[in-house]
């Protein structure tokens, strides 16, 4: 049997799937492409996130995009002008909340963005410059825990304003655009 595999920019508003049984209306990933039945998102962008998502027909593709061998790439804009110390602190781990308990981070990738990056107006306006200055981080980590980058930021004192996912191992959002989905013989995805 052959799969079918896609890359998509998910724009901010959207549920990583494809069923939605509460009763409030949501978005679903279904709205952007006629995805073929049995598709699923490998991974997850909560409805505030942006960015690439992969999609697959192929469960055991899944299993090795979301394995910890597999790095993932987010471009944060955050409240306030970060700084290089908060950003070590990113990089050495840092203590959040997940399921009711403490844990810490694995160490991950961190540093400053100079330039604001070209990603357009997001669904939603974040806010204006009345509230304060922003700055961009990118964090690049291997694990996945719920909301873990904006309980990282938030813990070293910036919370996240706006969060995209640019990279899943060597596939890069590039000039995608919030919507846009492409179809690709398979991911290639390479581990560390």
């Amino acid at each position: 049997m052959s799969h079918q595999h896609f890359i998509i920019h998910k724009p901010y508003g959207y549920l990583s799937q494809f069923v939605y049984e509460l009763k409030r209306k949501k978005r679903l990933l279904g709205e952007l492409y006629p995805f073929p039945k049995g598709t699923m998102a490998i991974g997850r962008l909560d409805e505030d996130s942006e960015g690439l998502l992969l999609l697959t027909t192929d469960g055991m593709m899944s299993e090795i995009v979301r394995s910890k061998k597999v790095e993932k790439e987010y471009y944060v804009q955050v409240d306030g002008v970060i700084h290089q110390e908060a950003v070590e602190q990113l990089q050495k781990g840092v203590e959040i909340g997940f399921n009711g308990k403490k844990y810490i981070t694995k160490p991950c990738k961190a540093y400053l963005i100079d330039e604001v990056p070209a990603f357009g107006v997001r669904g939603k306006k974040i806010r204006d410059e009345r509230h304060g200055p922003t700055s961009w981080v990118s964090i690049t980590i291997n694990e996945g825990k719920f909301r873990q980058v904006r309980k990282m930021t938030a813990c070293v004192g910036f919370p996240t304003l706006r969060l995209i996912r640019v990279r899943v191992g060597n596939v890069h959002l590039n000039d995608l655009q919030a919507g846009e989905v492409i179809e690709v013989a398979d991911f290639q995805i390479e581990n560390k």
